[in-house]
């Protein structure tokens, strides 16, 4: 372009000075400004119109006075509060009635002329409705009536009888049997004289093996059998128990009795 035209041409001239101008970038830019002010009349005029159209509903509906709506509300009941009474008081106290009752007079052998009159046993038909106790006493007859304890001629009550059999071999018993010393005696046992079988430690056996045994009144042990665990450990477990020695008896209502015992005993391997 020659040097005079450049100062009077338009920018986008220079620019697209030898470039295709019919692509449409020249164009665009040719008429930038244009739409640009088309675009800013059209939005003017929406919101322009917009805003004629709020005025002039809001002026129409301005004279109109809105309804207004009145609803009932209905108020709850108030629930008056209790007042805290006092708590009604105690009903009196009705004592049980007195049940007659007869002295027991422990019987005693002696002569006629030396008994006194306040010590003699009433009757037995006297007996029959009246209550036996340590008094004498007035009242109304009790229905369920208690047979006098029994006593010999010297006058002294005999004690409950005890039809235990202590010599069978109890299966329950208070205080069970256990080997002297407590369970630490019986540890230090086991780690002395228990041997782990070959078999059981080449085939990797391990557990608990139930022993039962039967200790008598004298501590001594019989009937040794195992009733659990393992079959290759068994055989050690009724070996030691047999060469235990004796035990402490069990205790039944403050006697030694023969009893079953059964002791558990434990096979571990030691990790490698």
């Amino acid at each position: 372009m020659d040097i005079n035209k450049i100062l009077n041409a338009d920018i986008l001239d220079i620019i697209f000075e030898g470039r295709n101008k019919d692509y449409g970038a020249y164009e665009l830019r040719k008429t930038y400004n244009r739409r640009l002010r088309a675009a800013l009349l059209g939005t003017a005029s929406v919101v322009a119109l917009l805003f004629i159209g709020f005025l002039v509903s809001h002026l129409s509906g301005g004279n109109k006075k809105a309804a207004m709506v009145v609803q009932d509300v209905q108020l709850e009941d108030i629930k008056e509060e209790k007042k805290n009474e006092p708590p009604p008081p105690p009903p009196p106290k009705v004592e049980p009635p007195k049940v007659e009752m007869a002295k027991f007079t422990p019987p005693k052998i002696v002569k006629d002329e030396e008994v006194k009159e306040e010590e003699k046993p009433p009757e037995v038909e006297k007996l029959e409705d009246t209550k036996i106790g340590t008094v004498n006493q007035e009242g109304i007859k009790d229905e369920g009536i208690t047979a006098p304890p029994v006593s010999d001629n010297k006058g002294v009550v005999e004690a409950p009888k005890d039809n235990e059999d202590y010599d069978k071999t109890f299966t329950k018993v208070e205080i069970e049997s256990d080997y002297p010393g407590g369970p630490g005696a019986w540890q230090r046992y086991l780690s002395k004289n228990l041997h782990y079988p070959d078999e059981a430690v080449n085939n990797e056996i391990q557990g608990d093996v139930v022993v039962q045994f039967i200790v008598d009144k004298e501590g001594n042990v019989s009937d040794v059998e195992a009733i659990s665990g393992p079959a290759e450990l068994r055989d050690e477990a009724v070996r030691v128990i047999k060469k235990s020695g004796k035990w402490t008896p069990a205790i039944q209502n403050g006697r030694q009795v023969k009893s079953y015992k059964k002791q558990p005993i434990k096979f571990r391997l030691e990790a490698q």
